[in-house]
């Protein structure tokens, strides 16, 4: 019978090589993730308290979170939790995991209002288009005041979670969550938009059996999966909003870098828009392409 008693140090390092041996990647950050969780705690904290000894529930625990990490479940479905914009927003497998490169969408909106905004306008209207776990949405109601803000998403138990969070961070009366694919919801209304903002489906469906496991079993297909070539959702929104955005409104789209150049062309043979152009991610590829209706 094993009697060894644990402490935090020594269970990090034997599990961070257990890790590195499964091939999992940023082991080190992988165990400390899901010990703190564990522990209700934070990885600061678990510095400070390096030879604190463990209980055999919270080494069980954590035992059970690691055998799902070898499986390859990602360690936010794992924990309920991902950060986004300095802020922790609930996450299910029935909505994607918001990345890093995503804030990018909310840094250049952000700058968009600043540089176009005046007392005298009316106020703004914003359609995130394929919420999700509402993290775009969410974080520009926590930035803005005075605006209105639309959330749309085809799944129903993805409006779920973004109404969590919307709850969350205390925007819930802020943001109008609405089901439905892409701009039906609005067809026929005469609900118009100053800034459409969307981070659609852009994976090739070609690509998709070679996409990491971690993505490919676990995160809802329906928001990755952006049919042959990954610009079906793309081409729709660039064909579609002009019909959905007020005279010399806004639409930002997240896509791979390897689209922005086809996603430009297509915006430039549409004739609705004025000027246009693309943002790079923080590895300074183009991530995200911006245009301006006429």
């Amino acid at each position: 019978m094993n009697t060894k008693r644990w402490i935090i140090k020594d269970l990090l390092e034997v599990t961070t090589g257990y890790l590195r041996d499964k091939k999992i990647d940023n082991p080190r950050l992988c165990a400390e993730t899901l010990l703190a969780y564990q522990l209700n705690s934070s990885r600061i904290k678990l510095y400070l308290t390096y030879d604190h000894p463990l209980n055999e529930n919270d080494i069980d625990n954590y035992r059970s979170m690691i055998r799902r990490r070898i499986d390859r479940e990602p360690s936010q479905y794992i924990t309920g939790i991902q950060e986004f914009w300095s802020r922790e927003f609930l996450v299910t497998p029935q909505v994607l995991i918001p990345r890093p490169e995503t804030e990018i969408l909310v840094e250049q909106l952000l700058s968009i209002l600043g540089n176009n905004r005046s007392s005298k306008e009316q106020t703004p209207c914003i359609l995130d288009l394929g919420t999700g776990s509402g993290a775009i949405a969410v974080s520009l109601a926590t930035e803005l005041q005075g605006v209105i803000i639309w959330a749309s998403d085809i799944s129903a138990p993805a409006l779920d979670i973004a109404r969590l969070n919307s709850e969350k961070h205390g925007v819930k009366t802020r943001i109008h969550f609405i089901q439905g694919d892409l701009f039906e919801p609005f067809a026929g209304k005469p609900t118009r938009f100053d800034i459409i903002i969307s981070n659609p489906p852009y994976i090739a469906s070609e690509d998709y059996d070679f996409l990491p496991p971690e993505i490919r079993d676990y995160e809802p297909k329906l928001a990755l999966d952006g049919h042959e070539g990954g610009l079906f959702f793309i081409e729709r929104i660039i064909m579609e909003a002009p019909g959905y955005l007020n005279p010399g409104g806004w639409l930002l789209i997240e896509m791979d870098p390897g689209q922005t150049l086809k996603a430009l062309n297509m915006i430039r043979q549409n004739g609705s828009y004025v000027e246009y152009r693309c943002a790079k991610d923080y590895a300074q590829k183009d991530r995200v392409v911006i245009a301006r209706k006429i």
